[in-house]
């Protein structure tokens, strides 16, 4: 908080023992001042990081909070550390989710899914995360469990916990979109995309597109 104060970056992280996660604002030296800072922590081994460039000004102060989960799912025996989906790159994800016999799940609430969603994604009509493990107690009744299932969220941290429940619950091949939407929409071409409207986020921004 120190480092972010005295630097002039504002937003959010989330810390919980399973990992942090959090979205900032700043120059850009300042910025990669604080990522280096907690790449050098011994816990952090893989730091996913994506950027965007806004005009504006999206945070009004720099928080820290310490929470239970980073995203609240509500199931203490999911393990995302131990075992979740296996990772799509952004460009093999159109390939992926193309195939006949692949079930696309998006693992975000309803009120983002209407504001933009990959084609043909199933939504799972949620109000809020902890909620979704319900919705996938009902797929739980899919006879084979080799079905391919293929799950993706905004930043990839829904994603963890919802892949690892599926396998929990017997599914074998569960596929998750590495980095989300924001590094899908970063990586990929507009001409090339199977993205369709906007990806909500939780700032002042509200929702991002291509290019971001």
């Amino acid at each position: 908080l120190d480092l972010c104060e005295r630097n002039e970056v504002l937003g959010t992280f989330l810390l919980a023992e399973e990992g942090i996660n959090g979205t900032v604002a700043g120059k850009p030296e300042a910025i990669h001042l604080v990522i280096d800072w907690i790449r050098s922590w011994q816990e952090i081994e893989q730091l996913e990081v994506k950027f965007s460039k806004s005009d504006s000004r999206n945070f009004r102060r720099m928080k820290v909070r310490i929470k239970k989960e980073i995203v609240t799912m509500g199931m203490e025996n999911v393990d995302p550390l131990n075992q979740s989906g296996e990772y799509i790159e952004p460009g093999d994800w159109n390939q992926f989710i193309t195939q006949d016999e692949v079930m696309v799940i998006d693992t975000r609430n309803t009120y983002e899914v209407s504001m933009g969603k990959f084609k043909d994604a199933i939504n799972p009509n949620t109000e809020n995360f902890s909620e979704f493990p319900d919705w996938l107690d009902d797929l739980s009744n899919i006879e084979d469990k080799t079905q391919k299932i293929a799950m993706y969220c905004t930043g990839g941290i829904r994603c963890e916990k919802a892949t690892a429940y599926m396998k929990q619950i017997g599914f074998e091949n569960v596929f998750q979109l590495k980095g989300g939407i924001l590094k899908y929409l970063e990586e990929i071409p507009k001409a090339e995309s199977m993205w369709e409207g906007e990806c909500f986020v939780f700032d002042d921004r509200v929702s991002l597109t291509h290019g971001l």
